[in-house]
Formats: C-alpha cells, sequence, structure tokens
C-alpha cells in the first residue's frame, strides 16, 4: 500500500463516530466536507474506525464515490489522493438510498447506525437547503435517532438560519421541538478561520491589549468581507437574500461580538456565548429616519478585474434585469455600554471588489498633540489589523523617524503570520467538524443569538424593502457611493484593504 505523509495537528482526538451527510450528492459535501475528513483523519483527529454515511436519492454507490473522489481531486488537489488511497478511505462509506421526506430512509438510517468502541454516537450534518431542516429533525426523531441514550447525537445546520426575525423564531421553535438546544451546532464556517480563532487568543492572553481595549484608545473598529467573485451560481438563493442577510447579519456581527465581548469567565461555550449575547443586546437599535446615514447598500454593475471584463449583477444569469439587490452592504453599529460607549464598528461586505480580503481593523486614536516637525507628515492613528484571509495574521501600524537628519514622519508596519507555512492553518470546516466531534460549541450560534442579530437589522431591511432603484459601483473598484460619508467623523475613513 502506498505510504500516506502524515500531517501534523495539534487537537482533541475524536470517539469513533458514524458521521452522516444527508444530502450527500451535492456540491457542499464534495467542495467542503470531504476533503475535510480526509485531512482530519490523515492528521489523526478523525478516529480510524468512524463510519461515514451518505443519504441521498437517485445515484448509485460508485457513481457517487467517484463524484466524490474528483471533487477531492477538484477541490483539494493539495491532498495529493491517489486511487489506491481513495480506494483505502472509500472502506469507511455507506450509502442509503432514499428520499428526505421518507419514514422509511430514517429506518434505513437507524438501521445503519453502528456501535463503535461501546457507544453508537453519531453526529447528523444536514447539507442541504435550510427548508429541509425541520423535515429531517422531525424524521429523525420519530425513529429515535435524536436519543442520545446509547451515545451523543448532535445535528448540524447551515445558515441561513431564517430570512427575518419571524423565521428564525419559527425555526428554532420547530427545531427545540424535536431536539434540545444543546444537540443544534448552527455552523458559521467564518467563526472556523484560524485567525478569528485567534482573536481571542489575542485579546485574552496578552496583557498589553486589554488597558487599550475600549472607548479611551479606540476610535473605531471596521469588520470587512471583500470578494473579487460575483454571485456564480447562487442567483436564485442571493436575490432573495442580498448582501446584509448573507454576510452582515451572520458572518460580521458575529466576529463584532467576539471583537467587543468581556472576558468569559469561563472558556466553555456557554460563557462565551452568553458574553456575545451582552453585546448584541447592547446594540442601538436602529431609528428609521437616520438608516441612510447609517447603512450603505449599492450593487455591481460591469467593470474590469484582472484585466478581464466582467458584467454587471443584472446581467448574471438568475438575476431579474431590474434587480435592486444588494451585493455591498457597509452598516455602522453603536454599542451602548461602558466598554464601547461612542465608537462606531463598522461592517462592510461586497462582491466584486479588486480583491478578496478580510480583515478586522482597530483603529486607536490619534495622538493629542505633534510633538515633532509641525512642517512635516503629521503622526497617523495606529492600527492593529487581524488579517482573516488571505496570508492570516496580525499587522500593527505604527509611526516611526525617517532615516537621516529629520524628524519626519514614516509609516512602519509589525507583520507577524499565524504559520510560516499556510498548510499550517487548519481549513474552518476541519476545525468545526472536529468541535462537533468533540462537543464544543464555542465557535456555533445559539438561537438566543441568531434571533438577536435578526432584530437588530431588521429596521435596515424594512428600510430597503420597498426601494426602487440601488446605487451602483463598478466592478473591481473600491468607489462604492456613500461609503465614505458612512465613515464622517472617525480618523482615517475608509480603510480599503491591500
Amino acid at each position: 500500500m502506498e505510504k500516506v505523509e502524515k500531517i501534523q495537528c495539534i487537537g482533541e482526538p475524536t470517539e469513533p463516530t458514524n458521521i452522516v451527510i444527508l444530502g450527500a450528492g451535492g456540491d457542499l459535501t464534495k467542495r467542503k466536507l470531504i476533503p475535510a475528513l480526509v485531512k482530519m483523519l490523515r492528521c489523526g483527529l478523525l478516529h480510524p474506525e468512524c463510519k461515514i454515511i451518505g443519504v441521498l436519492k437517485g445515484r448509485t454507490r460508485e457513481i457517487w464515490l467517484n463524484a466524490l473522489h474528483q471533487g477531492v481531486l477538484d477541490y483539494a488537489p493539495e491532498l495529493e489522493m491517489q486511487d489506491q488511497q481513495w480506494e483505502e478511505f472509500s472502506t469507511l462509506f455507506e450509502m442509503i438510498d432514499g428520499d428526505l421526506q421518507d419514514d422509511q430512509t430514517y429506518s434505513d438510517l437507524a438501521q445503519a447506525l453502528e456501535p463503535l468502541n461501546g457507544h453508537t454516537h453519531a453526529i447528523f450534518y444536514c447539507a442541504v437547503p435550510p427548508r429541509w431542516y425541520t423535515t429531517i429533525a422531525s424524521g429523525l426523531h420519530k425513529q429515535g435517532l435524536a436519543d442520545e441514550t446509547e451515545g451523543f447525537r448532535r445535528v448540524i445546520i447551515e445558515k441561513p438560519f431564517g430570512m427575518d426575525l419571524q423565521s428564525a423564531k419559527k425555526l428554532n421553535h420547530e427545531l427545540m421541538q424535536l431536539l434540545n438546544e444543546s444537540q443544534i451546532y448552527r455552523i458559521d464556517h467564518y467563526l472556523g478561520k484560524e485567525s478569528v480563532q485567534n482573536l481571542l487568543v489575542y485579546r485574552f492572553t496578552n496583557s498589553i491589549l486589554e488597558p487599550l481595549w475600549n472607548r479611551n484608545f479606540i476610535d473605531h473598529i471596521q469588520i470587512s468581507a471583500a470578494e473579487s467573485i460575483g454571485i456564480e451560481y447562487r442567483a436564485n438563493y442571493y436575490e432573495k437574500s442580498g448582501a446584509l442577510r448573507d454576510m452582515i447579519q451572520s458572518h460580521l456581527m458575529q466576529v463584532m461580538t467576539l471583537v467587543a465581548m468581556e472576558p468569559p469567565v469561563e472558556f466553555t461555550a456557554d460563557a462565551v456565548r452568553d458574553e456575545k449575547i451582552k453585546v448584541l443586546r447592547a446594540v442601538r437599535p436602529f431609528d428609521p429616519e437616520d438608516i441612510d446615514q447609517q447603512a450603505v447598500a449599492a450593487q455591481y454593475g460591469a467593470g474590469q478585474l484582472n484585466d478581464k471584463a466582467v458584467s454587471a449583477y443584472v446581467a448574471e444569469e438568475g438575476v431579474s434585469p431590474d434587480s435592486v439587490t444588494e451585493t455591498f452592504a457597509g452598516v455602522r453599529f453603536h454599542i451602548d455600554n461602558w466598554r464601547w460607549q461612542g465608537v462606531p464598528f463598522i461592517l462592510w461586505t461586497g462582491k466584486r471588489l479588486p480583491k478578496r480580503v478580510s480583515e478586522i481593523m482597530i483603529r486607536f486614536k490619534k495622538p493629542p498633540f505633534n510633538l515633532f516637525d509641525t512642517h512635516a507628515t503629521a503622526p497617523m492613528a495606529n492600527s492593529l489589523v487581524f488579517r482573516v484571509h488571505p496570508d492570516e495574521g496580525i499587522a500593527l501600524r505604527m509611526n516611526a523617524k525617517m532615516p537621516g537628519l529629520t524628524t519626519d514622519i514614516q509609516r512602519m508596519v509589525m507583520r507577524a503570520p499565524y504559520a510560516e507555512n499556510g498548510d499550517d492553518v487548519s481549513d474552518a470546516y476541519e476545525v468545526l467538524l472536529h468541535d462537533v466531534l468533540t462537543g464544543d460549541a464555542t465557535l456555533f450560534s445559539r438561537a438566543d443569538e441568531v434571533e438577536e442579530s435578526w432584530a437588530i437589522i431588521e429596521p435596515i431591511m424594512e428600510a430597503w424593502k420597498g426601494r426602487i432603484s440601488v446605487d451602483r459601483y463598478r466592478s473591481g473598484d473600491w468607489e462604492v457611493p456613500g461609503m465614505q460619508a458612512l465613515f464622517e467623523g472617525c480618523v482615517g475613513g475608509w480603510h480599503k484593504p491591500s
């Protein structure tokens, strides 16, 4: 047998578990889940006696496994998965051909679960659209598959968790009639990124930061997620969602809570999430009359990106030619508590921007007085940047003297990458699957967090619902209407990631 180089991983070993993927014939499974499981197995984070059960309809086992193998080759070429290695890995698989609305599917699933090392542990990954979540939970409940007498049972669902406050409450109510909250893992792959997790470690293990982490020293905070791609094949979803729902309500507001939260009493899931919900409850409600000054919506038009002409959003396949869906959204939040009073948190995201880059930027206040040459360059405000993607790490921007017989100021950047080799940075799905297997829900949203975040942005959604037009920005360009005004009063203005 061909030897596979073992990848070094650091993490708690997992118990043998039945890993059930419902909707195992879809894109998410072949693009993300299977590559993550392969890497976890290679580095010892997935127990070799685990069993992977795929539930799908209308395919033979051979066709399904071939599609998964091709997915690993296409989307995770760094794994260098050879045919012989795949054959060995595929012995872990079992397939159930069934309809998710059919009780027989769940009966077959109950028969397929195996006792492993004395327990019948199982996780159920819902790799399907959200409309199926309650159906799946009901099917599991009817067959007793949510009962934890013989081992843990955990259900993973992907965002969106509702499309507004009412639908989020309805989904939470339906799920909690069938499952315990402790069994529901609302996955947000953004929170699985190394740099987002490292934010808590940097905050709470470095004593030099805590005295500065407040309104006395910080002018404002920017949390951003810029993408260079368009909507690709997601027109059907994106037309209903838009950038506000797709990114700000979920990913970026979750990151905001990690930046703004108080130190938890202990590093456990509920202790961390208790502090996060306090942040959300302290967010200042939006006054409908002020939303035009506190939120920006725009849509990409045609333009140039990487020297190639790209089409406008309204010219994308599946998009209405008169669509007013925003592909760029920026929102200015205020957190009314002792630590953050008067410090704007500006969250923004957009598609078809010049580059793909995500950052958390803490911009400090300017020095109160320019002590040096008043005719030369004035010192700029310091900033601490957590780079989420790419080139994960942190950068501290400071002022320093220019070389020579002068006291003129220049900008100096101190960089600290998270890993010397990018391969050492775990993929978000590896991190989050491992957390589910070990029962660590710290990076997963709780029901009250989901509902509170929807309640916060509901006034913005209401204000935008009846619009008949939307501002446009050129693809491949940072000039987005309204963004400079959104940063009014903020030292340094809008930081466009480089």
